[in-house]
Order: structure tokens, then sequence, then C-alpha cells
């Protein structure tokens, strides 16, 4: 792995990236007093509810809640890592950056060899396509042009053609490529004898890129007969299969501005889809949907994955695989971490490619928009496959549909879903619900064998509250009973620690507050001693810097510490004020009802240590009853 990127080199880039301009090359941006709105890139809105601050150079989304500094911005928007994020900027202001240190791994140095092994070999097979004269070439142009995709689609999406014959060898030696980088990019392969050649052969090529759009490896399909008819790239230190969609790159803006993922299953369905409009379209890489697969289209679309199955019987093969991903993250009980995943099979045996040319792209996007959640769409699948009519056809579908629901037996969902089983299998509702809550939930394999564990998505967890947008503040809060002082509570935690992190000059004056105020969230709290860290470090540090920081103790920081909406146009000092002083108040009256409590059994305490407690509480409650007559209401302009 790459090392640590100094503090300095970080601020220099911070420095040379404006945000404003960095965010309008994504949406048109207008300007309203200080502040600059535009739609939010990351989800689809009409009305813009995203502001950037060109002076404290944050933003915020005020619709999802979504908000950071610049480096969060290319995190969100392109699938980065913090580093990753400093790297790209670095070189859009041309400011070189020195890395130290890091844990053992392939070297950046080395990773981008092998990523330039992979860009001179897609511009070499792409020469290939559109140049080449002989026949192999031209059965390769043929052949796009039978799939529909002729014209300008070869150059859109770099499509090349492999001649074999060391010809590619030959051309990236020339480039000054060696064996061993050709090798370990998996381009060419050497023989029994050591002699190396070109690893596709006549073959259509179709690179593969990240989702930044840099190549990383390859997928051919073969011209004519041959075996196999699909051959793929091996996994090599840039490329991962079970980690990498191809048409990310492309449909990662459409899936953002939708909420919603397509995910089908070869490369000419994915371009198909695209020319046609359907521009949020992926397909996995020779392997089945992964864990991963689905965390990463989780970033881009927030709404919902859908699953398109061919009909034939490969595809019902996919369809039944697919089930495998049922567990808790689809439940209404995970709250923010829910996932939708839902599916489409395709009618009468056709892959999606087919069934645009044949029938268009609106008539795959209403299919698209009325996709079945898939839970529903497997319990229904089950139910099909067995005679409903006889006593013996219903009690087999009714194993084999409630098997279905075995991962999430304990959620409500699940109950609810048991419930229609036994009415379409005419048995009694709680003798279904009995077997039910006896399945024993499958034990997941496959992806723990690649090193991963298996996705156990929860509620969130009261260290994530108030992380949402603006104005569901609170919203996971109420939907857990939450009273309204405690709401209310909450709330001005939020707004100071979002007003700190926003001028660190209040910070630094209200650096007690932040350390001694008993935070009622624990994400609050580490949040506050972030903020106090970086001041320590560097008193001067700008705001961006105060964000970026929290954001690797805490990774919902960016939207905490920039929602805040009392300031407006008020004078910030006024508002920290108003913060300060409510925060404490409220520990005081925290305090006092912790005594009380104590009081409420003389029974319990010595007489002695009784009178000095209720002594204590009364002394505290008349300052506690100062301080609130003293406490000026906070009135916005």
């Amino acid at each position: 792995m790459a090392g640590t990127i100094s503090e300095e080199d970080i601020q220099k880039v911070r420095e040379a990236s404006d945000l404003v301009a960095i965010i309008g090359e994504r949406s048109p941006v207008k300007q309203r007093g200080r502040d600059f709105w535009c739609c939010c890139p990351l989800h689809h809105e009409k009305t813009p509810s995203f502001k950037i601050d060109p002076v404290l150079q944050l933003w915020h989304c005020f619709g999802c809640g979504e908000g950071g500094d610049v480096f969060g911005f290319l995190m969100k928007t392109e699938d980065l890592s913090f580093p990753e994020a400093v790297r790209k900027l670095a070189e859009r202001a041309h400011i070189d950056i020195a890395e130290t240190g890091g844990r053992p791994g392939v070297a950046n140095s080395k990773k981008a060899r092998l990523k330039a092994v992979c860009e001179a070999t897609a511009a070499f097979y792409h020469t290939q396509l559109m140049r080449n004269p002989e026949p192999d070439a031209a059965a390769a142009r043929s052949y796009l042009a039978g799939r529909g995709l002729g014209g300008d689609v070869p150059k859109r999406w770099q499509l090349g053609f492999a001649p074999g014959h060391g010809k590619l060898v030959r051309h990236l030696t020339a480039q000054g490529f060696n064996a061993e980088e050709m090798v370990e990019a998996n381009v060419a392969m050497k023989d029994r004898g050591g002699k190396l050649r070109d690893r596709f052969f006549n073959r259509v090529i179709f690179p593969i890129n990240d989702a930044q759009g840099e190549c990383i490896a390859f997928g051919g399909r073969v011209i004519g007969k041959g075996e196999p008819k699909y051959l793929n790239s091996q996994e090599t230190p840039v490329f991962h299969k079970s980690q990498v969609l191809y048409g990310l790159d492309h449909a990662k803006a459409a899936m953002a501005a939708t909420g919603v993922a397509v995910v089908v299953e070869g490369y000419t369905d994915v371009i198909a889809l695209h020319e046609a409009g359907i521009a949020n379209a992926v397909a996995t890489l020779g392997t089945a949907l992964t864990l991963r697969h689905i965390r990463l289209l989780s970033r881009h679309a927030q709404h919902k994955i859908v699953y398109l199955f061919d009909g034939d019987e490969a595809g019902q093969r996919a369809a039944d695989r697919a089930l495998g991903f049922i567990d808790d993250s689809m439940t209404p009980e995970a709250g923010r971490a829910k996932v939708e995943l839902a599916a489409v099979t395709l009618p009468d045996n056709l892959d999606p490619a087919e069934f645009v040319g044949a029938r268009g792209a609106d008539a795959l996007r209403a299919l698209i928009a009325d996709a079945r959640p898939l839970l529903k769409y497997g319990i229904e699948r089950r139910l099909a496959a067995h005679d409903l009519t006889s006593a013996e056809g219903r009690s087999r579908a009714l194993v084999d549909a409630l098997s279905v629901l075995a991962p999430i037996k304990d959620s409500l969902l699940a109950k609810d879903y048991a419930v229609q089983i036994a009415s379409r299998c005419r048995a009694r509702e709680q003798d279904v619900l009995d077997q039910l809550a006896r399945l024993e939930p499958p034990r997941r394999t496959g992806e723990a064998d690649a090193g991963e564990e298996p996705r156990r998505a929860v509620a969130t967890p009261p260290a994530a509250e108030g992380a949402g947008a603006a104005g569901d503040a609170g919203g996971a809060a109420r939907r857990s009973g939450l009273s309204q002082p405690e709401l209310n509570r909450r709330r001005f935690e939020r707004e100071f620690l979002s007003l700190a992190a926003q001028h660190p000059d209040l910070a630094l004056v209200h650096a007690d507050a932040l350390a001694q105020t008993q935070w009622h969230e624990p994400a609050h709290a580490a949040l506050a001693q972030s903020m106090l860290v970086t001041l320590a470090e560097d008193p001067a540090a700008p705001a961006a810097r105060v964000v970026s920081d929290a954001a690797r103790t805490l990774p919902q920081a960016p939207n905490i510490l920039t929602s805040g909406s009392m300031a407006g146009s008020a004078d910030p000092r006024e508002v920290a004020r108003f913060l300060v002083e409510e925060l404490g108040i409220g520990d005081a009256e925290d305090a006092v009802a912790a005594l009380r409590a104590q009081l409420s059994d003389p029974s319990l305490l010595p007489a002695d240590e009784y009178e000095m407690l209720f002594q204590s509480v009364t002394a505290m409650q008349k300052d506690l009853t100062r301080r609130r007559l003293a406490h000026k209401p906070f009135v916005s302009e």
C-alpha cells in the first residue's frame, strides 16, 4: 500500500482546490449571497438544496444530509479513499506530494505501472478493431454491428480486437514494458517453453475499468467457434473480480441521480442499455454478484438495486443464487442501513440487449420500475415451482417458500410474508409462524472463503443518530421513542459541533465546553474530541481540515459538522454563546435529576449523608434557576 501523505501536503492540495469550481463541473451552481447553491450531484432533485460555502470550503446537502470538504466530495462522487482523493486533486493542481511509510503490499508505483500496461493494451486493441484490414478484425466489426454496437459505440466504450500471434507483446515491448509487467497485468503469458505470448487471441475485447475510469483488466469474446466463449483477465494486484463491476465508471452518475442501480449479466447488455438511455446499468465479471458488489453499488444507488435476469435456464439459476443475499439489511429494522434489492425476469427468454432491441427502452424502464422486492420475487418463484392444487404440492411449496425467510426469520417482515405463504398454501397461520420460528438461518459460504465477513446490517446505532438530512434531524430518534426535550438536546449538540467546526476560532474560545459537555450521543463526544486534538496540533487549522480530520475518526462526521442551520445571518458568536449556555444548563439539569434520584428513598442513605446531599441539591437547584433566568433565548434574524 502507499504510504502516509503529510498534513502539509494535504493542506497544500486543499488550498489549491476550489470547491465551487470542482462541484460546478458536475452541477450548475448559482450564487445566493455569500454561498453557492446547486442541485445535489449525489441524489436526484429538482430544487437546489446543496449549499457550498466558498469561504469555509465546505458543502452540505439539506436534501440527503451528506456534507464535507473537497476531499469528501470526491470520495463520495467517485468512490475514492481519502488518500486517492488527495492524489487526484494534487494531480489536477500539479502539486507533487511525498508519501512515507505504509504497510507492506504492492507499491503504488508498481500498481501505476500495471495500469499503464492495461491502458497501452486497450489502446492497441482499439486500433486493431478500427483499422486492421484483416478478415478476423473485419469479423469482429461485423459481430459488434450485428449486436447493435457499431457506429460510434466502439469509440465510446474503447472496444477492441485481439489479433494474437504475439502482436501485442511486440507492441508493448516497443513501448518499454517488460515481460514481468505484461504477465503480472495478465495481458501476456509464458508457454511451456518460456516464450512470451499474447493472452487473448482472435477475440472482441471489452476493456474493464475501475470506478475512476482507469483500465485494469479485459474481457474477450471469441469470434466464431471456440472455447471458452468468454475469457476474462485473471486476478491481478489491480483487478479483483469481486470488487469490480463492468460499466460502473459510466453508470455511477446516473445511479446517483436516480438512486437505482441495474445489474445485468453481460458486457453487451450493459452497453446496449446505456446506448438506449438506461445509463445506470452494470454487469458482474463472470461471477455471481457478491456482498462486496452490493456494498459498492449501495454507495452510488441509495434507493434500490435491481437484478435483471435472463429468461433462459442460466438466468434462472442466477436468480436462485441471488436469494443467498437475503439478510437483515432488507428488513425495516435495518433503519438507514436498509438495502432494497429487487428482481425482474425478462419474458420470452430474452436477454436485456435483445429486449431493448425488440421492445424499446421505455418497456424495460417500466419493468425496472415494477421490479418486485427480492424476498417477494424469491417466494413467488418457489411457490410457482409446485402444484398448489394438491395437498402434497402445497406442503412442499410451503416448506420451500418458507426457507427463503430463514435468514430474517425474527423480523416483522418475515412474519408478514409467512402469513401470506400460509394463505397461498391453505395452511393455518399459527402453524406456519411456528414453523418459521424453528428454521435455522443458513450458514454463509463463499464470501467468507474470500476473506469477507457476511454482511450484517443492523438498525442505526445511537452514535449515528442525527447524521442524516437536516430536514430529518432526530428522525431516527423519534422512531426510537425519545422525548421532545431529548430530541432538542441532541439537536443543540449537533448545532454547537457544526458551528465550532465551521468557525474554529469559536471552537478555541469554547474549548472548555467542547471538553466538558456531557454529550448525549457517543458520536458527538468523538467529534468534540477530534476537534480539540486538531486545534491543539494547529490552532490556525481551517474549517475544512477540522471536518476532514473528524471524518477519519467518524465516517458520518462531515454530514453532522456541515448540517448546522441555526446561525444563518446571525452573529456566530451569539449563536455559540446561546448553545454553550443551553448545553451547560442541560448538563446541570441532568446532574440535579441524578442526585434527586438518590434522595428518592431516604432509607438507603445514612441520615447525615442524606442531609448533606439534600443541601447540595437545594444549592444546585437555586443556581440552575438563576442560570435559566439569565439565559436569553436565541432569535434568528
